[in-house]
């Protein structure tokens, strides 16, 4: 059949006698096939060689970036056979399987199928580059870990001699502690913990999630906030895979009954990585939640975090004062960090000295004195703040207000000459006053130091390759609570999903912010105990947005969508 194709090819022109006979003797010599010496020789480009095979085979060719193949059918055929014929299983309708094919004449890959899958094979054309990027991007963890399985028997086998050399030798307390540091050094853990951390690191994700059941692992990364299942290993390899972690996070690997942490500096391609790894005891064994801070993808641009322009103006006014303090809010995940370091890059200046004091230091920022909490020792949010106010600095960070201590320690310094930065953890802006006099600091010091409030959440961006305008339904507006008219002609935004947001309609991710400086009214009203109710008004009535306003600007500019507003706010 290839011999047809090179007559077929010489007769159109697109090939000479001569680099045919090359080609075919490289053949022999090398068991390639010819299609792909003719690629790698650039005798014929990729795309004209499709054309001519679609045309000789009258055979339909496939664009397997607009083709997201459902888990169902990709597991019909095992990575080891996809990746040895170099071919995608794409659809399945009744007893035909459509394969995407490099070369449709090989019919011992097309017999061998059909008798794996039970299937009659209907092959269609696709070019040998893209099958190969389709086979890494859902294959490339599978056949990983399908070649993890079988080094792991064989390391299984070898490590239980072991065990019984032990036995023989009267140290039966040593056991446990030998055995699970040898299942973590052995080959297979370490390949297939290294495969979880790259595949992590390379789609984007902020959290890998271990977490053993009774008869499973499940793996699970968080992706724009949104924890999604991954392939799961092999289940006798469970306790290799939490050792081999605490060993790189330098934890104790034979106390199993408390909660740990640690840290893990790793190197992924080019990019250094820090992982700030937690381990905690349940009832099947450790889970293991890491933490991703990759250095190359933070965000240090205060104009490019998802401001609205009015919003971005308030916060740039405020963070130019030459004291005061400055609080950030929002739960965890919610950008508060990427938001502190990105004012602090703006403000670093040879002329200022800047301080931080964080639990932990996520980020190093160059030209920026970085203190790490160790309460072990003594060196506390508050102790070190109070250091650092020897120390003449002119911007001061703390990592976070959890006491009454702290938070009356840095609101006095910013009341002494020092522009504080800090977060703490309340729902909203208007709440977070209240929240400060409720841990124990005194009204007249809030109203005195306090320069603006900042609430904020992230919400998932609608993925820009695939998205279109759709009515919205008149159901969901009223459950989101969007008045009718808000939205311009009833249209919304939505991803439909493609290969570049993996199907689900969203990339990346963009704050939503709620910025509320101090007004002379809202000192008066602190100092005369208003509640959260009422210092929200006045907030309103000077202006502010809140996060729910916008987000709904968000979702009129098609930014994200109603459900990702319904997720990240709440609606009164």
């Amino acid at each position: 059949m290839e011999e047809k194709l090179g007559s077929y090819l010489v007769k159109q022109g697109l090939l000479t006698a001569e680099q045919l006979r090359d080609a075919v003797r490289e053949k022999k010599d090398t068991g390639q096939r010819l299609i792909s010496i003719l690629n790698g020789r650039n005798y014929v480009s990729e795309g004209k060689l499709l054309a001519q095979l679609s045309n000789l085979y009258r055979m339909e060719v496939v664009d397997l970036d607009y083709v997201i193949p459902d888990r169902k059918v990709l597991d019909r055929i095992p990575a080891e056979k996809a990746y040895h014929y170099e071919v995608l299983p794409i659809d399945v309708k009744g007893r035909y399987l459509t394969v995407a094919m490099v070369d449709p004449t090989d019919i011992s890959a097309i017999e061998d199928l059909r008798f794996i899958t039970g299937k009659e094979i209907s092959p269609v054309l696709a070019s040998e580059s893209s099958i190969r990027d389709a086979l890494d991007r859902y294959y490339k963890m599978e056949k990983g870990l399908a070649e993890v399985k079988v080094e792991a028997a064989t390391e299984t086998k070898e490590l239980n001699v072991e065990d019984l050399e032990l036995l023989e030798t009267g140290f039966e307390e040593d056991i446990e502690e030998t055995k699970l540091r040898a299942d973590a050094e052995g080959g297979p853990v370490i390949r297939i913990v290294n495969f979880y951390i790259a595949d992590g690191v390379n789609k984007g994700a902020s959290d890998i999630h271990i977490e053993p059941y009774e008869k499973h692992v499940r793996i699970r990364f968080r992706i724009d906030g949104v924890l999604r299942e991954q392939q799961i290993p092999p289940f006798n390899m469970k306790a290799g895979i939490i050792t081999r972690l605490k060993l790189m996070a330098k934890m104790d690997i034979a106390e199993r009954r408390l909660c740990q942490d640690g840290r893990i500096n790793i190197l992924v391609g080019t990019k250094m990585i820090d992982l700030r790894v937690s381990a905690i005891p349940t009832l099947y064994g450790e889970k293991i939640v890491m933490r991703i801070l990759d250095r190359s993808s933070l965000m240090l641009d205060l104009t490019k975090l998802g401001f609205g322009e009015v919003a971005l103006k308030k916060y740039l006014k405020s963070i130019e004062s030459p004291y005061g303090i400055i609080l950030i809010t929002g739960p965890t995940g919610s950008g508060k960090t990427t938001t502190l370091y990105s004012t602090l890059a703006r403000l670093n200046n040879p002329d200022r000295q800047i301080m931080t004091i964080e639990d932990p230091v996520e980020y190093n920022l160059h030209g920026i004195n970085q203190i790490q909490v160790h309460e072990e020792i003594g060196l506390t949010f508050s102790n070190a703040l109070r250091a650092f106010l020897r120390q003449a600095p002119n911007i001061i960070l703390v990592g976070e207000i959890r006491d009454s201590e702290t938070a009356e320690i840095a609101i006095r310094a910013a009341l002494t000459g020092h522009l504080v930065f800090s977060t703490i953890h309340t729902n909203d802006a208007p709440t977070t006053i209240n929240r400060l006099i409720d841990i124990g600091v005194p009204p007249y010091l809030v109203s005195s130091a306090l320069i603006l409030i900042q609430a904020q959440r992230l919400v998932r961006r609608i993925c820009p390759q695939c998205r279109e305008k759709v009515e919205a339904d008149p159901k969901l507006l009223e459950e989101a609570g969007i008045p009718k008219g808000t939205l311009p002609d009833n249209m919304i935004f939505r991803g439909k999903g493609c290969p570049n947001c993996n199907q689900t309609g969203y990339k990346g991710r963009i704050g939503l912010y709620e910025v509320m400086p101090m007004s002379s009214d809202m000192r008066s009203m602190i100092l005369k105990g208003a509640s959260s109710d009422e210092i929200a008004k006045q907030a309103d009535k000077e202006g502010m947005l809140t996060l729910r306003d916008d987000g709904i600007e968000k979702v009129k500019q098609g930014v994200t969508s109603i459900e990702e507003l319904m997720r990240e706010t709440v609606s009164f």
